[in-house]
């Protein structure tokens, strides 16, 4: 007798558990294409049709996994993979370029159920850095990995290999020279000179959390220079207790404010709402800084906050009820 509960017992421990057919049963999946100070009257109405239609894109490839019952892990790579092959936004084919005049590219991805995460940094030659950092998530002892020996690592493991000219864009390219104009002029990089970082968040039906982020970091940097965005805990971070974050903006200074665990600490600790937590960031600690950026974050419950201090953020999301939200601006 004792044996038969016990098997009704574990059947039902599968059945609710994280791959149970009765799990959550909702989802949602929010992205960003990086946060700065966008003009509206300088993005020509087709330029801004492209950019919505990368986003829905991104949107559509990730929702698709998580409306079939994928994980959250899948559905943020899928997001940010078609991010990645759009010269619209900072990040694999639309990176920006060095002070040298090459690309360095930067990505991380957490996984909220375990608390597992892998990063590439200062990558030349790998199409999708994001695939790149969950292989060093799953298949090394590792979290980072950064230049030629990320770049040996991705080759081992089979991902797709690109000349490093495949990230050439002339628009990035003219980008540069007129950064360096302005540097020459005023002895100074503004920080808004690199936005353009993508990233995604979701929670899937099992109640896991994922976060993913990706960049080219900032026009003209030297020195190999990485920025927040590959760094567990200021530019990506997921916890399936709290939340799921990726950040965009000036990363020196959300690499020392932790900006995304700061986030899910405040939930934790202090009791937080995500929205609170989020936007007492955003709106308080950074811009009392003068620090620009934004970010992107869902908690366990589904709850959604993309708070930004820039007049523009490329962002959106689509939940399980049929929500949908796409927009640049603040407005």
């Amino acid at each position: 007798m004792k044996s038969g509960i016990f098997c009704v017992f574990l059947l039902v421990s599968f059945f609710l558990g994280d791959h149970g057919l009765f799990a959550q049963g909702h989802y949602t999946i929010v992205i960003h294409g990086g946060a700065g100070n966008v003009d509206r009257e300088r993005v020509p109405a087709d330029r801004e049709a492209e950019f919505f239609a990368r986003l829905n894109e991104a949107l559509d490839a990730g929702e698709a996994i998580l409306k079939a019952g994928g994980s959250s892990l899948d559905a943020v790579e899928a997001a940010v993979r078609i991010l990645e092959d759009s010269p619209k936004f900072n990040a694999g084919r639309g990176a920006v370029f060095t002070y040298g005049g090459g690309n360095e590219l930067d990505a991380s991805i957490m996984c909220g159920r375990e608390i597992a995460a892998g990063a590439v940094a200062g990558v030349t030659n790998v199409r999708n850095p994001i695939s790149t950092a969950r292989l060093v998530m799953e298949n090394s002892p590792h979290v980072l990995l950064t230049g030629r020996g990320a770049e040996q690592f991705a080759a081992e493991q089979g991902v797709e290999i690109v000349d490093p000219s495949y990230f050439f864009d002339q628009y990035r390219f003219d980008q540069l020279q007129e950064t360096l104009r302005r540097r020459q002029e005023s002895g100074y990089l503004h920080p808004d000179a690199g936005m353009g970082t993508v990233g995604a968040v979701a929670l899937d039906m099992h109640g896991n959390l994922a976060a993913a982020t990706s960049t080219g970091g900032m026009t003209a940097k030297r020195y190999n220079r990485v920025g927040d965005s590959p760094i567990i805990g200021a530019g990506t971070y997921a916890n399936n207790a709290s939340c799921a974050v990726s950040a965009t903006g000036h990363g020196e200074y959300f690499i020392k404010y932790a900006v995304a665990y700061d986030i899910s600490a405040r939930m934790l600790y202090k009791g937080a709402g995500l929205e609170e937590a989020a936007g007492s960031i955003i709106h308080g600690t950074l811009k009392d800084l003068n620090v620009s950026g934004g970010l992107v974050a869902v908690d366990r419950d589904g709850n959604v906050a993309m708070p930004f201090n820039t007049t523009g953020m490329f962002r959106g999301y689509a939940r399980s009820d049929g929500e949908r939200f796409v927009r640049i601006f603040a407005d």
